[in-house]
């Protein structure tokens, strides 16, 4: 059996939840972003990180998935929203329906919250009180602690989740 544990990375974040997974994978399993799997027939177990733009996984990511086709899969993803909300829920759907519709099984999946880009921080200070994406109190808030994150609790339960996905 041949595993990948592959990611796609702006700020780091999902690479570091990606090593924290590899990390409990056996001897052999193979650990690249995205943009270095040449043959992606050769694994028969996938385990694939993102973050979230948007509300899907990132252009990358996307192009990844469309690429997978009847392949054992598990996935995780980052992203600035809190990972129990709506979003986060909303996320797992999304990912979870575009690995299925290609005839992917998922069978492990894990998202927990990471850094937000300070750019796009910087950007949402700028906007105007009525823009939807003004950062108010509550959106500042949940910047900072997403500032936190991954943190060492996000890497062992993703640890624990993947470790479950060679059984």
């Amino acid at each position: 059996m041949k595993l990948l544990v592959t990611y796609s990375s702006k700020t780091g974040n999902t690479e570091k939840v990606g090593k924290a997974i590899f990390e409990v994978m056996p001897e052999g399993t193979d650990f690249l972003p995205m943009s270095k799997v040449e043959n992606i027939d050769a694994y028969d177990k996938i385990i694939l990180g993102c973050w979230i733009d948007k509300g899907l996984p990132n252009e990358e990511a996307l192009k990844f998935i469309d690429t997978l086709k009847n392949k054992q899969v598990g996935y995780f993803f980052t992203l600035g929203a809190y990972p129990d909300s709506e979003h986060a829920n909303n996320c797992y759907q999304r990912i979870t329906d575009l690995l299925v519709k290609n005839g992917n099984t998922v069978t492990a999946k894990f998202g927990c919250q990471g850094k937000i880009d300070p750019a796009l921080t910087k950007r949402f200070m700028d906007f105007p009180k009525d823009h939807p994406h003004y950062m108010d109190e509550e959106r500042r808030k949940r910047h900072e602690e997403a500032a936190k994150h991954p943190d060492q609790n996000d890497f062992q339960q993703a640890q624990k989740i993947f470790k479950n996905f060679l059984k």
